[in-house]
């Protein structure tokens, strides 16, 4: 029990009032209707157990089993003693003056409940303890707040732990586990008056322990949870409902929670009740019921031992550990949450992910929530085992606010390709902000400072999908380079992704473009150099994340240069970054080249992520000897397989449809295969590369795992047809746009005001017009390869890490006329510079900013097969600092970009 009844009307008659101090306002950048920032508060800590919270008048009281408390991490102020009780300021997070002992003769003190008077002057302790203060008690007591001393004309006595307590104006009601309250018979459910702890008529016996009670907003009745399976001789297991005067059965529920859950915690708001549930192997989530009627509203079914809920304008906070929420679809099992919120009227849960540890005892993490207001602010209050809160020290104790969210959101990481000419696809990771869902990217090109696109998306813990924009009317061979930063609806922006350069197609690339036109709704081509997002080039946006470090940056299949990743066949993986569902018809479709003579799965949909799926089907996988086996599960496995073994260190391309008319099963452009089976299990799940359970399929691998390579992964929501596939399969082997880097074999600068100095060892490069700072690179460049033609040439650049590196005047290219040397050319010695300009370019404005020029093609092209030297010059007064080659190679040195496409 954290509010009573009467101070939540009595709230509720200040809020209609419009008294400032208790209003408070909705925090502007949180996910609607969440009230919270996720951004905890510097609160003081305890060195053992908070079980309880409740609070009044801007004060929250936490009782539970510790002895100090001490000021938050890093702050000043010195330890206080604190026998299992504190008061602390809503506002502050700093111990009030109030100090209270709670001890006990033999065993372990411990405060477990704690409950205010709708009048807001009492506070109802319950637990396991024999003294206030020295004052004797037997496990319950009554705090005169004000005063803070214990009420000696309060004497209701509980010969064993007290775990819940709820108030009314006359009556204090307790669940627990004691048989007997003042000497009479009371199994674990008792009411006591309010004022001298007289034993009530209130009878509401029960078999097992009680651990939680509450009062409906109209007194009426009392709720009841616990451990308990029958109460007052009826079969009601966990939960029920009795008069609140006599304790007589109103609502049982037979067979309404599994035996292994119980009930820790019950809250209720206008118009109805809330249960937390543990279990063991069992129910271990949320339940919402109606208070007309007392029926079910919806049921959570997520995994992870419920330990509080707490309603509060429409949003019902909840404290867990909870791993598996796979069946509510979301997420699998996997990671802890400690803390959810969700709409009191259904399951979804809400953008809101602080976290705490598990941390000490039984390692359940939070164990109790309040809600306080102070001046206007409202505070989310937790209590419990935890040592570290968003993964920074605190233990016991944390806070949140309604106002003030700083936090921003993730960076995101990005990447962009050109498939078609005249266009470039800029695709990037959603990311993550802990309590707004919906945030808003921007996307800048060649080092703008204004956006080329502005794009909203929603993302959670468990599904941040990828996010896209493609930028079109671009000139064909032309280089761009673009970043990406997110923004939460209080205006926190995250640092930029890290550049990413992309040129733009000439001609259509034969392969991807072909697949793209035929629908993939994912389509990974393994091109990445970060992790661990691997980028999707369809529209679908199915991103996907890797697990077990696949290695990238190995030789493609494609004719083009791409690239492919390799697989350990141990634990490499990738799994698709959020859960969807599979229609009537689909197909797989993945290049792969192995030796292996262990198996593994090639690809396939599972209901898992990192950990092997429990339900899985849809897949391709090879068995120890090298053969392809394609299968999909409708109550039996149906599949297909090949003769052949294609563990021969040669690429192949393997594709799985599944349709009204079936399965079909192709190796390179050919089908080996086909059955009339047309059913597959439906379920959510994500599609998983190069590992997932392969169970007891036939011919069953040694290994889940694949080692090998694979590239060009697709998955469709139709099934392809033969000529489909087999255009596929010829397309690899064409060339299109062949794009190659060059980095420099020397640079330096030259300055007007050292002019005898050579800087060719410098690690970076300056260029401005005052005082005659030049720049020199020299490239080799390749000959054309055969059958192709310079299509686009671009210099890309990027500032180095000082403050002043960026400008704001524009740099002239042009070509060196004379020959230099890295380690003699100085200002007195440079060389002469041509006068064609090869293009103009725009800077970044700040350091480790990237930008490229588009340079003229036909002077680059009549320099292929030799050495060619550029200047950049200035005419302005702001100095422009880039890394050179010599800057560590994480820096990123000039380069240049030049394709070259089919004549």
């Amino acid at each position: 029990m954290k509010r009573s009844r009467g101070l939540r009307a009595a709230l509720a008659l200040s809020l209609a009032a419009g008294l400032g101090a208790v209003t408070a306002p909705q925090a502007a950048a949180v996910t609607e209707p969440v009230a919270f920032t996720a951004d905890d508060l510097p609160t003081w800590q305890t060195d053992g157990i908070v079980w309880a919270l409740a609070q009044a008048g801007g004060v929250v009281f936490a009782g539970g089993t510790f002895s100090t408390v001490r000021p938050p991490e890093g702050a000043a102020g010195t330890e206080r003693r604190a026998l299992n009780f504190a008061a602390l300021d809503a506002a502050t997070g700093a111990p009030t003056d109030c100090a209270l002992s709670f001890t006990v003769s033999s065993g372990t003190a411990t405060v477990r409940a704690l409950t205010v008077s709708p009048d807001q002057r009492t506070l109802y302790v319950g637990g396991y303890f024999g003294a206030v203060n020295g004052m004797p008690v037997s496990s319950a007591a009554a705090i005169d707040i004000a005063t803070c001393t214990p009420k000696d004309g309060f004497n209701a006595a509980f010969p064993a732990t007290v775990r819940a307590l709820a108030v009314t104006g006359d009556t204090v009601y307790a669940a627990g586990d004691f048989g007997q309250v003042n000497g009479q018979t009371r199994q674990r459910f008792a009411a006591v008056d309010a004022t001298t702890g007289a034993l009530r008529p209130f009878r509401a016996d029960a078999d097992e322990p009680g651990r939680a009670i509450e009062i409906t907003p109209d007194g009426r009745h009392a709720l009841l949870g616990g451990d308990f399976f029958t109460v007052n001789g009826a079969d009601s297991h966990a939960l029920a409902v009795v008069d609140a005067t006599t304790g007589a059965n109103a609502k049982t529920y037979p067979g309404f929670i599994m035996n292994s859950s119980v009930v820790k915690d019950i809250d209720t708001d206008a118009t109805g009740f809330y249960t937390a549930h543990e279990g063991t192997g069992g129910f271990d989530g949320r339940i919402a019921l109606e208070l007309n009627g007392f029926g079910q509203r919806w049921r959570d079914t997520c995994l992870g031992a419920t330990q509080a809920v707490e309603s509060h304008k429409g949003v019902l906070y909840s404290a867990s550990h909870a791993h598996d929420c796979g069946l509510v679809g979301e997420f699998p099992d996997g990671r802890r949450y400690h803390f959810l919120a969700q709409p009191t009227t259904s399951v979804g849960k809400l953008g809101w992910f602080p976290d705490s540890n598990d941390g000490i005892g039984e390692g359940i993490g939070p164990r109790v929530i309040t809600i306080a207001a102070k001046n206007g602010v409202e505070y989310l209050w937790s209590g419990g085992e935890f040592t570290t809160v968003n993964g920074a020290p605190a233990q016991g104790l944390t806070r949140f606010a309604s106002t003030g969210d700083t936090g921003r959101p993730t960076t995101p990481v990005a990447s962009a390709a050109g498939v078609r000419p005249g266009e470039i696809h800029v695709r990037w990771r959603t990311s993550l902000d802990l309590d707004d869902s919906r945030l808003t990217y921007k996307v800048y090109r060649d080092g703008s400072a204004t956006p080329v696109a502005t794009v909203n998306a929603d993302s959670l813990p468990w599904h941040r999908p990828q996010a896209s924009f493609t930028d079109t009317g671009l000139t064909p061979g032309t280089t761009h380079t673009y970043r990406v930063t997110a923004t939460d609806g209080a205006g926190n922006v995250s640092g930029p992704s890290a550049t990413v350069t992309a040129t733009v197609a000439v001609s259509a690339q034969p392969y991807a473009s072909q697949v793209i036109a035929d629908g993939a709704q994912l389509y990974w081509r393994y091109d990445d150099t970060v992790t661990p997002y691997v980028a999707d080039s369809s529209t679908g946006n199915t991103s996907g994340l890797q697990a077990g470090a696949p290695t990238q940056g190995q030789p493609g299949v494609i004719a083009d240069g791409s690239r492919s990743f390799a697989f350990d066949g141990v634990d490499a993986k990738i799994h698709s970054d959020r859960r969807v569902t599979v229609g009537d018809a689909y197909t797989l479709e993945t290049w792969f080249k192995t030796t292996t003579t262990r198996g593994g799965k090639l690809i396939g949909f599972g209901n898992n992520t990192t950990r092997n799926s429990g339900r899985y089907d849809k897949h391709i996988y090879m068995n120890n000897w090298g053969q392809l086996y394609f299968g999909a599960y409708d109550g039996g496995t149906r599949y297909l397989n090949t003769p052949t073994a294609y563990n021969d260190g040669k690429w192949h391309h393997v594709v799985g449809t599944q349709g009204p008319g079936g399965m079909s099963l192709y190796v390179d452009g050919k089908r080996v295969g086909s059955n009339g089976y047309s059913g597959h299990e439906r379920y959510a799940g994500y599609w998983h590369i190069g590992g997932d359970a392969v169970g007891n399929w036939p011919s069953r691998p040694t290994s889940n795992h694949f080692a090998g390579q694979l590239d060009e992964t697709a998955v469709y929501p139709t099934a392809l047809t033969a000529t489909q596939i087999a255009g596929h399969h010829a397309r690899a082997s064409q060339k299109g746009d062949t794009v190659t880097t060059v980095q420099p074999t020397a640079d330096t600068y030259v300055n007007a005001g050292s002019t005898g100095t050579n800087y060719g060892t410098a690690t970076s490069l300056a260029v401005r017009g005052s005082a005659a700072y030049e720049t020199y690179l020299r490239f080799p460049l390749p000959a054309a390869p055969a059958g192709t033609r310079l299509t686009g040439a671009a210099l890309e650049v990027r500032t180095d890490s000082s403050s002043t590196a960026g400008s704001t005047d524009p740099v002239l290219v042009r070509p060196v006329t004379a020959a230099w040397s890295e380690n003699e050319v100085t200002h007195a010695s440079r060389p002469a510079v041509g006068t064609q300009l090869l293009g103009t370019l725009t800077p970044p404005a700040g350091p480790s900013g990237s930008a490229s020029v588009q340079l003229d093609r036909a002077a680059v092209g009549a320099a292929l097969g030799g050495d060619y030297s550029l200047a950049l010059t200035g005419e302005g007064t702001d100095a422009l600092w880039l890394w050179s080659h010599e800057a560590p190679a994480a820096e990123g040195t000039p380069r240049l970009i030049l394709t070259f496409s089919p004549l």
